[in-house]
């Protein structure tokens, strides 16, 4: 037992080794841009029930500037920026489209959309609309998730979280000035 150090430090260089490459080879958790579209890339489609059970698809949104948000009821930050997306929606009419996505059930998002008077066009769905999220580049799947395309079809703008005026209206009177 005179060799109990070498061997207590030949199991810590093997721990230590072991515990270098768990670090090492550990997934790399996804974020805005890894997955999917992203800022310059063409819009990907997407086909979702509205809340009166239409079907939208992006394509119907073709050759007209579109600001697409990505939302729960049951997310905070969701819902303090619904007004703000409200009150974008009527200032920018006629010169930029703007949709909500909810990821949550139809009855809690008309209830909530009924509340607050939202009058964009809202878009519900499950599993399907966490696809779409991650297809325009919120790989994380995080909520709220917040996308500018342009009247060509091309993404201008991703942003994950929630978005403020002081956030939102700059980069909307920079792109709208811009063509």
């Amino acid at each position: 037992m005179k060799n109990w150090p070498l061997y207590l430090l030949v199991a810590a260089f093997g721990l230590g080794l072991g515990v270098a490459v768990a670090w090492f080879s550990r997934p790399v958790p996804p974020s805005i841009g890894l997955e999917g579209a992203r800022v310059g890339d063409l819009r990907p489609p997407f086909r979702h029930a509205s809340v009166d059970g239409q079907y939208l698809t992006a394509a119907d949104f073709d050759g007209q500037p579109l600001l697409v948000n990505f939302w729960a009821t049951w997310c905070a930050p969701c819902r303090r920026e619904m007004p703000l997306l409200n009150d974008i929606s009527q200032a920018y009419a006629g010169q930029l489209n703007v949709i909500g996505i909810a990821v949550d059930e139809p009855g809690p998002v008309v209830e909530f959309v009924n509340a607050l008077s939202i009058e964009y066009p809202i878009l519900v769905g499950s599993s399907d609309v966490v696809a779409t999220q991650r297809a325009w580049g919120n790989a994380a799947g995080a909520l709220p998730y917040t996308v500018l395309v342009d009247d060509q079809g091309i993404i201008r703008w991703q942003h994950l979280g929630e978005v403020t005026k002081a956030e939102l209206e700059p980069v909307l009177a920079d792109w709208l000035a811009s063509n």
